[in-house]
């Protein structure tokens, strides 16, 4: 494959950062324009899609376009992009839907009083998934597959006032967000292991991390990410929670973005990590469990969102099942899946808002009749649920033939797969029709009072989803040249030509998918009974993951009420007696582990007033020990600061002692004031059993600081630093003090930050001294009156 430069390369910025753009100025237009916004703000995706359409030739004839920046030198991070096969059929998934999903939200949620920062999340949430898919290097992928969770987030949880929006909206971001984290360990062990920080040199390094010793925690901590993002079981609960969210942000996140995300992950590490023993015995296992368990449980749900978001999650299993076994067809089947996938589940819930925003409910046993009251929309929605039913001729049609021919094994492993695979696209059949047929034929009740077609904005996109669906399989050959054979190369890490048409051949593959229509029929007409015998067995059971997750959180609370209990009891006592024995432990631990103890030293000979400041501080370390108050204690406790700031003197660093005599002067000033304003014992009226225990951990603080001061000094002396600041501070910053220099500008932001917070503590300090305490507790701010 070759690298080149070109219109895709040179405008591919643009493309990114175009969903951003719109979506910082979506809120004024809104305001302005009201619901003619929407066509400004979908010019935006529209843009990107057509910048990006622009190298379909040149990417279907093998070409890879890469273009970014360096952006971390010092750690090797770049801001790189990868646009091939994959990438960009995902690019065109994201940008083209999500213009058409704009265009859907501006008639659905007309009037709404928050339209304009519903259009900044979803551009956001837009620019995320864009960003992720096309990203080349480590990091900057992690950093967009952050930013969709946290803008999913936001959509979910967009009507903030409902609680069961709320908690799905936390329930997406906890399971997302915590495998997350595990695909940054797994990224970060890849770049540390193996040396490799972007997916273009995993791709062209072979087998070098199948090879790894490391493979298997690396595999595992890649697929927690995958898993999580792509709701495979027992991760699968947010996604129909996810449901909370308007329907313009169901059908884009369940048709070509957020939860297409792990399912792009696997894709695009399979070169590097699948066809192992361990790839192809998780992924199917996953990926049948959660296509059985969530076809079952889309033919169970009454609303017709959540039958809906089921079979995402069914078909999500399918995916991760089939990039499991890992063959050419296999490879070639989940993509062919996907691509129908993103066309018929983004129409079928636009159709089911349509349904929703025209008769006010989505039950199905309280739906019927609409397709008189609205024919494009029920169009719309028998074309998705043909190609969702993998009728020909459909491309739902071609997935479903390839998925059965890679599956036409005879072995065990393969026939499981197949029977998972029957049994789940014959639940989904049903479910599609169940959707898509039974809210619009028989008799329309009667408390649906005038439906209506909801106009060109809101059937607009189903309907061309829905031809798109048609047109793709009736001109098979370009479909696949442009589109699919490129994506499947990619994926499966060599040159794949696909040909499969809609025109059926009598072979096994055939016969199975008849016999999948013939079961689904079954299924649909039993829908009723089946739906309610399901329902009282999932009574029965009770127990669930949902419900795993709410104790799973208050099980967290509890956990963090209690170590906030024992760590944060509100003794100031404790919490200096943790610190210093933490201190001490880290202290002579670290010696004693690294056996840096230091050589005992000689004693030097002092001049007569260095014996004098010895004394000094020996003569205020027993003041402060013999002190019968802590007034006087406090008092004593400068002795050893003017003991240090007179060292500091004599040694030549007059600005260093200065600044030690204005803090220890101002220490006891303002302790002292402290004292006087609290109402404290005068002094420490102990018994010596809790004395005692006290002065071993400062003794051995004491001593553990000196030993290692000791060995410090004795270490060997490196002057990179010191000859640096000589260097350069007068050559750079232009002065000649080096302390000074060194403390405005080579590290200016942290002393910044420690007046920041030497402000801070003053006006605590301040605040507290204003504290009066009577004799019933009651607490005033008078200034002028003193404590008893």
């Amino acid at each position: 494959m070759d690298e080149l430069t070109g219109f895709v390369t040179e405008f591919g910025y643009v493309a990114l950062i175009l969903p951003f753009l719109a979506a910082a100025i979506a809120p004024l237009l809104t305001s302005v324009l009201k619901s003619h916004s929407t066509w400004l703000l979908a010019l935006a995706p529209l843009g990107a899609f057509l910048i990006f359409f622009a190298g379909v030739g040149e990417v279907a004839e093998g070409t890879v376009h890469r273009f970014g920046f360096e952006w971390i030198p010092s750690f090797d991070v770049a801001f790189s992009f990868r646009l091939d096969g994959l990438s960009l059929v995902f690019a065109l998934l994201v940008t083209g839907i999500g213009t058409l999903i704009i265009l859907y939200a501006g008639g659905y949620m007309k009037g709404h009083k928050d339209q304009g920062r519903f259009y900044a999340f979803m551009l956001m949430f837009m620019g995320s998934m864009l960003g992720l898919v096309v990203a080349d290097d480590l990091v900057t992928l992690f950093v967009y597959w952050e930013l969709t969770s946290i803008t999913s987030f936001l959509l979910i949880g967009f009507d903030h006032t409902r609680e069961r929006a709320r908690r799905g909206a936390v329930q997406a971001l906890v399971i997302t967000g915590g495998g997350g984290l595990a695909l940054l360990a797994g990224f970060l062990a890849i770049r540390e292991l193996t040396g490799l920080t972007s997916l273009s040199e995993i791709l062209a390094a072979g087998d070098t991390l199948r090879d790894s010793p490391y493979y298997l925690p690396i595999l595992l901590l890649v697929l927690a990410g995958a898993f999580t993002k792509s709701a495979q079981m027992p991760f699968h609960v947010w996604l129909p929670n996810a449901m909370e969210a308007p329907t313009p942000v169901s059908a884009y996140l369940h048709s070509a973005t957020m939860v297409k995300a792990g399912v792009y992950l696997l894709l695009r590490m399979h070169p590097a990590l699948g066809d192992t023993t361990a790839w192809m015995t998780i992924l199917p296992a996953f990926g049948a469990v959660t296509l059985v368990v969530g076809a079952l449980l889309a033919v169970r749900a009454s609303d017709i969102k959540i039958t809906l978001a089921y079979t995402t999650v069914a078909s999500l299993g399918l995916l991760v099942m089939l990039i499991g076994v890992s063959s050419k067809t296999a490879i070639i089947g989940a993509v062919l899946y996907l691509i129908a996938h993103s066309f018929f589940k983004g129409g079928l819930f636009m159709v089911a808002g349509s349904v929703d925003h025209s008769a006010h409910t989505r039950e199905i046993h309280r739906l019927g009749g609409l397709a008189r009251h609205m024919p494009l929309t029920f169009v719309a929605a028998m074309l998705c649920a043909l190609s969702m039913g993998g009728v020909t001729p459909f491309i739902g049609f071609l997935a479903k033939e390839e998925i059965y021919h890679a599956l036409e094994y005879a072995d065990a492993y393969h026939l499981a797969i197949l029977a998972a695979a029957i049994v789940g696209n014959a639940l989904m059949f049903a479910a599609a029709f169940i959707v898509a047929l039974q809210p619009f034929v028989g008799t329309k009740p009667a408390h649906i009072d005038h439906p209506h077609e909801s106009g060109f904005r809101v059937w607009f996109g189903p309907l061309v989803l829905g031809v798109m669906s048609l047109v793709g399989a009736l001109y098979y050959g370009v479909y696949h040249a442009l589109f699919s054979s490129p994506m499947a190369s990619a994926a499966y890490g060599e040159a794949v030509e696909i040909d499969i048409g809609w025109i059926p051949h009598l072979n096994l593959a055939f016969a199975l998918s008849c016999a999948t229509l013939v079961l689904g029929v079954i299924i649909y007409l039993a829908s009723t009974r089946l739906r309610q015998g399901l329902a009282s067995l999932l009574a029965a059971i009770g127990w669930g993951p949902d419900v795993g997750f709410d104790q799973a959180m208050r099980g967290l609370i509890k956990l963090a009420s209690g170590v906030t209990r024992i760590i944060q009891n509100g003794r100031l006592d404790y919490y200096m007696t943790t610190v210093m024995i933490v201190m001490v432990v880290a202290l002579w631990g670290s010696m004693w582990w690294s056996g840096g103890f230091p050589q005992v030293p000689t004693i030097p000979a002092l001049e007569v007033y260095e014996w004098i400041i010895l004394g000094l501080i020996v003569f205020g370390i027993a003041a402060v020990v013999l002190a019968k108050n802590r007034l006087q204690a406090i008092v004593a406790l400068g002795v050893q600061g003017y003991a240090v700031a007179f060292i500091f003197m004599l040694q030549g660093a007059p600005d260093l002692a200065f600044t030690q005599f204005m803090v220890e002067t101002l220490s006891v000033v303002i302790l002292a004031l402290v004292m006087t304003r609290l109402k404290l014992q005068p002094s420490d009226h102990r018994p010596l059993a809790q004395k005692l225990p006290d002065a071993t951990i400062a003794v051995l603080a004491g001593i553990g600081f000196g030993l290692f001061l000791l060995a410090v000094v004795q270490a060997p002396f490196d002057r990179t630093l010191s000859d640096f600041f000589e260097r350069y501070s007068y050559a750079i910053a232009h002065g000649r003090n080096i302390v000074n220099v060194i403390l405005v500008d080579f590290r200016g932001i942290d002393t910044m930050g420690e007046i920041g917070v030497v402000m801070t503590t003053g006006l605590a300090v301040l605040a507290l001294i204003r504290i009066r305490v009577g004799r019933h507790g009651r607490q005033s701010v008078d200034p002028l009156e003193r404590a008893p």
